[in-house]
């Protein structure tokens, strides 16, 4: 994201910068972006379309979300594992989501890999949790785009299979997924995610 300023969103409050560039992003931001999440399917999903936004901008993907959605069988890992080079194939004509083969089949490995990983862990969010931003320790808001735990995880997940999981497609998980309140410091949202992320109970 822009740097960690604000402007005057729809009602007069401050909001991060960034939510300001096209309408739809005020209530992504307002709703979603920085609340805590532990729910193992949303958080695939969101992995996964941050694949799909590499190279693209996140207004498209955001667009495509529903669509991707129906594609995706809700992105239910535990479907998307069963799924062969024929749906591959299906997936391809889809004009409603991005038509990158490499994005479709990473995301149909990484499937099968959250299916090894629920099992060992216990569920995907105990696992992504344990790399949480220490607060104390968190970069200014907005002011990076790594940190050494999204750098970590992206190694971990690597060395168990895992594709399209870089280092910074890690770290907009973790702002998206509530893993690090990165809303500027004045942010009306950011007091919000602040109440949330202090009554949410971290899975283990």
């Amino acid at each position: 994201m822009s740097a960690a300023t604000t402007v005057a969103g729809s009602d007069g409050r401050p909001r991060c910068r960034w939510c300001a560039g096209v309408p739809e992003f005020e209530p992504y931001h307002d709703r979603e972006w920085g609340f805590p999440v532990a729910d193992d399917v949303r958080l695939f999903e969101k992995l996964c379309l941050e694949g799909f936004q590499s190279g693209l901008s996140w207004r498209t993907i955001l667009a495509k979300r529903e669509n991707f959605r129906l594609a995706f069988e809700g992105f239910d890992f535990h479907k998307l594992a069963h799924f062969g080079e024929q749906h591959v194939e299906r997936l391809l004509q889809n004009p409603g989501i991005v038509r990158h083969r490499g994005k479709i089949e990473a995301t149909l490995n990484n499937a099968r890999r959250a299916v090894e990983l629920q099992a060992e862990a216990g569920s995907l969010a105990a696992y992504f949790w344990r790399f949480e931003i220490d607060p104390a320790t968190a970069p200014p808001p907005q002011s990076a785009s790594v940190s050494p735990e999204s750098i970590a995880l992206s190694k971990d997940l690597k060395r168990r299979g895992w594709k399209f999981v870089g280092p910074t497609t890690m770290f907009a998980l973790m702002q998206a997924m509530g893993l690090v309140n990165d809303h500027a410091a004045d942010c009306v949202t950011g007091a919000e995610v602040a109440r949330a992320r202090k009554a949410f109970k971290r899975p283990t």
